[in-house]
């Protein structure tokens, strides 16, 4: 991921044309570039990640993080002071792997009605940061494991992922997911339970 988002400063007006009646918005619209800049660098890493994990294609992750982040310039006034960036982040981000989900599908139905390619389901290995779970397991277990992640829902894989790979709590992913605390709860048990399951099922193959 770049350091330095390109995207917002496409959108800034230069302050040193300006007439003077147009000062205030510009130097607001830039406190603004600055609180996104820093959004961008704390966030940007884990948000493709997230991307990567639900869509499987990192050439699509990165355009759908940059969809990402220019939603969040327009939204940034909707970021409540006491409300942590990173569920914000993540529900936009959520939002757009749907879209691009379903454009994907029907862009899919018009060519040839063809069947998921194999890296579809299994990601392009790599694209991702790997977690430590992730090196532990080896290159194998990581396949099981995506394999296990593509049997789930869209929902019920994004909150698995917010909560194991991205550590947000029952209460923010709720949130994000417009679900109940305890709705919360079952959902990511029961992904649990089938990542268990399928893992059982390989390590009891390796025996």
């Amino acid at each position: 991921m770049p350091d330095v988002w390109p995207a917002a400063r496409a959108l800034a007006l230069d302050e040193r044309s300006a007439p003077a009646d147009q000062l205030t918005e510009l130097r607001a619209c830039a406190a603004t570039r600055r609180t996104l800049a820093e959004l961008y660098a704390a966030h940007a890493r884990g948000v493709h990640r997230f991307l990567c994990d639900l869509l499987g294609d990192s050439a699509a992750a990165a355009d759908a993080t940059q969809e990402t982040f220019v939603r969040a310039y327009r939204r940034l006034h909707t970021l409540q002071a006491v409300e942590r960036p990173a569920p914000w982040l993540f529900g936009i981000a959520r939002h757009v792997s749907l879209e691009f989900r379903r454009a994907r599908v029907r862009r899919r139905r018009v060519v040839d009605d063809a069947p998921l390619e194999p890296w579809e389901v299994r990601g392009e290995g790599g694209s991702a940061l790997p977690s430590p779970e992730d090196e532990l397991l080896g290159r194998e277990a990581i396949g099981v494991v995506q394999g296990a992640l593509a049997q789930l829902t869209e929902d019920r894989r994004a909150a698995l992922l917010l909560r194991l790979d991205h550590g947000l709590c029952y209460e923010d992913i709720a949130r994000l997911m417009e679900w109940s605390v305890p709705k919360t709860k079952v959902e990511i048990h029961r992904a649990r339970q089938v990542l268990r399951a399928v893992l059982a099922r390989y390590e009891g193959g390796q025996r």
